[in-house]
């Protein structure tokens, strides 16, 4: 049987991972993704009438702030491999709620856009960079795409994903099935200010400004963690499995956040940006 690229592989986990976390991508207890989004657009100071470009754009964190901040004469151009996050009550949806017509969401992929050189005012990836293998290609082929005077955005999570719940959940999967478990995660591979910034370095992007930001996702009951494990990059791991292994890994979880009086989750961000010149 012929193995897929690396690549091709990495997109199929992906999309089929947030298609599935769709249902719950806008619960509350995954308000960290709009709070990291506007964050990372309220970084780059946009101007009216820019045209920006949103790679991975999930329901629209990122990319409704950008429309709402490049006005009626910008436009925005969200593009996510998981078409049910831009579907059946997703960016779309929203974006007619708030009666924003300069914004465009595509199903696509990253790694081939087919826009020209120079063609974006700004390019944003938040927590989408780290899951394409050769992150170094793809963050070159994003700043291709931006224009002299033009800002490139990439957010991604810092050090302490999901602490202190992650590291009870990372051994129960290890307990329950080994060959799910991993040491190593595609968003640790830059956790750190120094390996994101060796990570634009080696792409050749110059002038980065990485800024590490401490946040928290508060857990209004400790069902509130198996909310965020479904709505998350953690949800690929739940659908490999069956139900009853998953089910005992959600009590495990879950009573430990109720047994220990977790109230928090760690949601610490690092947030690079640049401006072409």
């Amino acid at each position: 049987m012929e193995q897929l690229d690396p690549t091709d592989a990495a997109k199929i986990k992906t999309s089929a991972t947030y298609n599935n976390a769709a249902e719950h991508f806008d619960d509350p207890p995954l308000a960290f993704w709009d709070v990291v989004g506007r964050a990372t657009i309220e970084r780059l100071d946009l101007k009216p009438g820019a045209i920006i470009l949103d790679v991975g754009c999930g329901t629209g964190a990122s990319a409704l702030p950008a429309a709402e901040s490049v006005g009626p004469n910008g436009k925005v151009i969200g593009v996510d491999l998981a078409e049910r996050l831009l579907e059946k009550g997703g960016a779309k949806a929203k974006a007619k709620e708030r009666g924003l017509h300069n914004i465009e969401f595509r199903t696509g992929d990253m790694t081939n856009l087919g826009f020209p050189d120079s063609f974006f005012d700004g390019v944003v990836s938040v927590f989408s960079i780290f899951f394409v293998p050769d992150m170094e290609a793809q963050v070159r082929e994003l700043w291709r795409m931006v224009k002299v005077g033009g800002k490139l955005a990439i957010t991604t999570w810092g050090a302490r994903f999901f602490e202190p719940v992650y590291t009870i959940w990372r051994q129960a999967v290890r307990v329950e099935r080994p060959d799910l478990y991993s040491a190593f995660n595609p968003w640790d591979r830059i956790e750190s200010p120094e390996q994101l910034r060796q990570l634009m370095q080696s792409a050749d992007v110059p002038g980065v400004e990485i800024t590490s930001v401490s946040g928290s996702q508060d857990l209004r009951s400790p069902e509130d963690w198996w909310t965020i494990v479904l709505g998350s990059g953690l949800r690929g791991t739940v659908d490999a499995m069956d139900k009853a292994t998953a089910t005992r890994i959600r009590d495990k979880t879950v009573n430990w956040v109720r047994d220990n009086g977790i109230k928090a989750i760690e949601t610490n961000v690092l947030f690079a940006t640049t401006i072409k010149v």
